[in-house]
């Protein structure tokens, strides 16, 4: 089991982290020292000393009985979900995959199936120790004298600081997640169920704890309903595992209910990193038995897709084969519910790609950098693969495309991929004015990259 470490130890890690911050020459770009990422798109070679976050990594302490949990920011989701279920507790949120920091997900995006009562990773935090631009640490918290960083600080990915312990509410839950796979041949009849199941909180008079689905074609379309249970519905019921043979996301096609232990339930997704194993052939039997288990894992299939990139494989075979370059399409955005028809059939047009993931959220007060209207229902649709376009992949047409079409509808995109937008629609989209007052204030000799430059501009 995960150990918790304690205050002691987290004064030792941020102590670490100051001297590295002092290291940096005077005028010279904070980043972060740290080799991983969950990110999809390109980042710029980076030379000199670095910010050393290595030691904040795990989670300092477990309050029971208020329901909360001071961890920091560099710990995993597998570490704080190790840390918490033992006592029958999970952060309000906790992202598809393993490998995504608790400081990563506030900062960026982080988004599951309990996202529809709960919102997102942020909206759970209550207070935040944040490492500025200036070498200072401040407590953020949202009504502070520094509410307005708080505010700010989801979705600006390091431009204004870098969290160093969050603190953030817990909720308790059963042994056993009991789902039912529901079918919908209609998207707007399965945009409909779901503003229901926001609104009322159930499902044909039964209590909803989780709601995320998935479309694989047009006329097949599915949500999955969860309820957090203390013990198996039929105690004859056997708990599906999913790291083995089986695919959890094939099991939405076969089966219309299920059960998983809630562990196995938090990594449904991870195993398989949605479907995108089966780019590394672990749809087939055979391979997947050879496959050893330690290497089913997103953040080792995320490995393999940056050697890819970095060494061109993929690009290579295709020009030696004589196939149309792909455009890597990796992208999750946000669409109103009542669009979610709309921006499927325009996907299944122009994109073409399938299985896509479906994830409602709601947000439960203003986030100016995350632009979600407070108490309005989105569909998260996150979809993760390339398509054959040509010459012209390297101009990213799709993507551009997927832009203008997700503004058009009133929705938002996430910055963890490419993004393409000018300057002025940028600001426009994700208030840069406010994003550069909070920099001004908390990074005055701009040493952190902002927020543009980092995730849009080409380096």
């Amino acid at each position: 089991m995960f150990q918790v470490r304690g205050s002691a130890q987290h004064a030792r890690a941020v102590e670490r982290l100051r001297a590295s911050y002092a290291a940096i020459p005077s005028g010279s770009p904070v980043r972060l020292a740290k080799r991983t990422s969950n990110l999809f798109r390109p980042r710029a070679a980076s030379s000199g000393p670095g910010l050393d976050v290595a030691a904040l990594d795990g989670v300092i302490s477990i309050d029971r009985v208020a329901s909360t949990a001071d961890v920091q920011g560099m710990c995993t989701y597998e570490d704080l979900v190790d840390a918490t279920l033992p006592h029958g507790l999970i952060p309000y949120v906790v992202p598809q995959l393993r490998s995504i920091t608790l400081g990563g997900a506030v900062t960026g995006l982080g988004i599951e199936s309990t996202s529809f009562r709960s919102g997102l990773p942020h909206e759970s935090v209550i207070e935040m120790d944040v490492l500025t631009g200036s070498g200072e640490i401040v407590t953020a918290t949202p009504d502070n004298e520094h509410a307005q960083l708080f505010a700010t600080f989801p979705n600006s990915f390091g431009s204004l600081g870098y969290a160093t312990r969050l603190r953030i509410r817990l909720e308790r839950v059963g042994s056993h997640v009991a789902l039912r796979h529901l079918r919908f041949d209609d998207p707007a009849l399965l945009a409909k169920t779901v503003s229901e199941i926001v609104e009322t909180g159930e499902h044909e008079g039964r209590r909803v704890d989780g709601l995320d689905g998935a479309s694989f074609q047009p006329g097949e379309h599915y949500l999955t309903i969860a309820r957090w249970v203390s013990t198996a519905p039929d105690h004859s019921e056997v708990a599906s595992d999913y790291t083995g043979d089986l695919i959890y996301y094939r099991s939405l096609q076969t089966r219309e209910t299920d059960l998983l232990t809630t562990y196995d339930y938090l990594w449904r997704w991870d195993t398989d990193w949605f479907w995108c194993s089966g780019a590394f052939g672990l749809g087939n039997p055979t391979v997947r038995r050879l496959w050893p288990k330690r290497y089913r894992r997103s953040d080792f299939y995320h490995k393999l897709i940056a050697l890819d990139r970095r060494y061109d494989v993929a690009d290579r075979i295709d020009r030696r084969l004589g196939n149309p370059v792909r455009e890597r399409v990796i992208q999750d955005v946000e669409i109103p519910v009542e669009q979610l028809p709309e921006f499927l059939e325009w996907f299944d047009r122009k994109i073409g790609m399938r299985p896509v993931w479906l994830c409602p959220v709601v947000a439960f007060r203003d986030w100016p950098t995350y632009p979600l209207e407070p108490h309005r229902t989105y569909i998260n649709v996150g979809f993760w693969g390339g398509v054959r376009v040509g010459d012209e992949a390297s101009e990213a047409p799709l993507n551009r495309a997927i832009e203008a079409k997700v503004h058009e509808l009133g929705g938002h995109k996430s910055l963890y991929s490419e993004a393409f937008y000018d300057r002025e629609t940028f600001d426009d989209l994700y208030d840069g004015d406010n994003l550069a007052a909070v920099k001004r204030r908390y990074d005055p000799d701009d040493r952190l990259t902002s927020l543009y430059d980092k995730v849009v501009k080409r380096k």
